[in-house]
């Protein structure tokens, strides 16, 4: 869904990321950084500028005795995967959250909870204003639900995380259980843009949706799920509009039967057509 980039740029190494971002930087031009993009609906009328795909930067270790370090562009996949393999849990809970590390830390993503903080030690960002990368320690910077404040134009190179020995069998089966449990509430066979509504204070955005007999809603091409109130679905043709129709359509319900205001946890870009 959603219109192109004027240019989309895939980088393979930290390198290029660094020349890229000086070029855009002296160029004037505007950057927009992409991981997965799971989490992002752009406009019909497409983005501006210099779309930047991190999805090269696929560097995954061990580092010391008790920390997993992946670069921004490890898929949730990747990163689970290599846990398991290890035999260093801490990281079950997020089997099944689609997107990248970079994504991941932007959006502080997690499960009720449960959230990247918890098992954030340390993260890598690159600031094009200074040219240089930084390393921050988790406790420096402020996580909120669904969000993270980093530094302007700041972009996530790489993130260490905190793990704890344990039998690879064990881990898999709690990640066998967390991903069994996410796709009996969740539509992650269909294409979404992921949870849409960040959850209000002591209640769901889904159960709302829901209770306002939204479940099936449809606009043109794009239905909001019958399993999850709080997922978009993509039926096989929808347009960015479509979607956006039933974002507004769903706020506005809401509000009207239960005064409550939705707050969109997906992030929106681009412009209209």
């Amino acid at each position: 869904m959603g219109g192109p980039a004027d240019a989309l740029v895939r980088v393979d190494t930290r390198d290029e990321l660094v020349r890229v971002l000086a070029f855009c930087h002296r160029s004037r031009l505007p950057v927009t950084v992409l991981g997965g993009g799971f989490n992002s609906l752009v406009r019909d009328g497409g983005i501006r500028g210099v779309v930047v795909r991190l999805g090269g930067l696929r560097g995954i270790a061990l580092s010391g005795d008790a920390l997993v370090r992946a670069e921004a562009g490890v898929t949730h996949t990747q990163i689970t995967r290599f846990c398991a393999e290890r035999g260093r849990a801490g990281l079950e809970f997020a089997v099944g959250i689609p997107g990248t590390v970079g994504g991941w830390i932007a959006m502080n993503a997690g499960i009720h909870g449960r959230e990247m903080k918890d098992v954030l030690e340390t993260v890598e960002l690159f600031l094009p204003e200074r040219g240089e990368a930084v390393t921050c320690a988790a406790g420096s910077l402020v996580f909120r639900y669904r969000a993270a404040e980093l530094p302007p134009s700041a972009v996530v190179l790489s993130a260490t995380f905190r793990t704890t020995p344990a039998e690879p069998d064990e881990i898999r089966e709690r990640q066998k259980q967390s991903m069994a449990q996410r796709r009996a509430t969740q539509p992650v066979d269909q294409p979404s843009c992921g949870s849409v509504f960040v959850n209000p204070p002591g209640d769901y955005a889904g159960r709302l949706i829901e209770a306002a007999g939204l479940k099936g809603a449809r606009e043109g091409g794009a239905m909001i799920s019958p399993l999850h109130a709080n997922f978009i679905v993509n039926t096989g043709n929808a347009r960015a509009a479509d979607v956006l129709r039933l974002i507004e359509r769903a706020r506005a319900e809401v509000l009207a039967q239960f005064g409550v205001a939705l707050e969109t946890e997906v992030r929106i870009t681009g412009e209209e057509p």
